[in-house]
């Protein structure tokens, strides 16, 4: 069956690949910069490398793909499938990166219509935005209810995170300076959330299994008896995210999807090895 809406998304998104395939979703990597080499996310470099580079201190950054990357992405879609009506280019946060804004620009000469969506998320906080307008599109929908359809799943949508440290947010302008350190002055475990598009400071707990056992208990509370998909992230920690992810089974009544992912190297650089998060997204 002929498909018109296509649906695209950037590799923060860190959905599984078999979604990715099945709902026909594009994926446009961004970039980590590891000792001055340019290393696209997800086939060039991985996590476990990514963490340890971290360990080591190496110098890491990353950027955005450039307005020809997403292009490219626009034109070979649009050859791809004939009578497409239009493409629905779901982002992360434009708060936090610049891949919005290379996107807009991309759209403007793009050959079929572009619909550039900030969805103010991060991580399978914005996967779960692009599910939902590739279900909406695959449905019969055009591109505007796609991307209605990202909107209405974002604000039902929030994530949590525990960091061992503030440091990396910190290096990567992610967190303010007065933060981190007080953070670390006080040898406090942070939790975080991301509101209004930025990731900033929910609550400081003394120890680390406060904190993850805090993490779970937001997750719970938030949650209710709505029924929510749920992603458990880590970077380095994949004991800590399964015995999460089982506990939040167990305790979670309207859950019905659950994936436990380790996130990719972009996000993992800005957040450090030890990382675990939780996303939820009421249906």
């Amino acid at each position: 069956m002929a498909r018109h809406v296509a649906v695209v998304t950037d590799s923060t998104a860190y959905l599984p690949p078999e979604l990715l395939e099945k709902h026909h979703i594009t994926a446009v990597p961004l970039t980590v910069v590891l000792d001055g080499e340019a290393l696209e996310e997800g086939t060039e470099i991985s996590a476990p490398a990514l963490a340890e580079a971290l360990r080591k201190h190496r110098p890491v950054t990353t950027s955005r793909p450039s307005p020809e990357t997403f292009a490219a992405t626009y034109r070979a879609l649009a050859e791809s499938q004939p009578g497409l009506d239009g493409i629905v280019s779901l982002h992360l946060s434009a708060e936090v990166s610049g891949t919005y804004d290379a996107a807009v620009l991309a759209a403007r000469d793009a050959p079929v219509p572009v619909r550039v969506v900030d969805t103010g998320m991060v991580a399978m906080a914005l996967g779960f935005c692009a599910l939902a307008a590739a279900e909406t599109a695959e449905a019969g929908g055009t591109p505007d209810d796609a991307a209605a359809a990202a909107g209405k799943r974002a604000e039902g949508t929030a994530a949590y995170f525990y960091v061992d440290t503030l440091d990396y947010l910190r290096r990567g302008g992610r967190i303010g300076a007065a933060q981190a350190l007080f953070g670390s002055a006080l040898a406090v475990k942070p939790l975080l959330e991301l509101a209004d598009g930025r990731i900033g400071m929910l609550e400081k707990v003394r120890t680390a299994s406060r904190a993850i056992a805090r993490l779970e208990e937001i997750a719970v509370e938030h949650s209710g008896d709505a029924q929510v998909d749920m992603a458990v992230h880590h970077l380095a920690a994949p004991e800590r995210a399964d015995q999460l992810a089982q506990r939040l089974r167990e305790r979670v009544p309207g859950l019905t999807d659950l994936h436990v992912s380790e996130v990719g190297a972009v996000i993992g650089a800005h957040t450090g090895p030890g990382l675990l998060g939780v996303v939820l997204s009421r249906r």
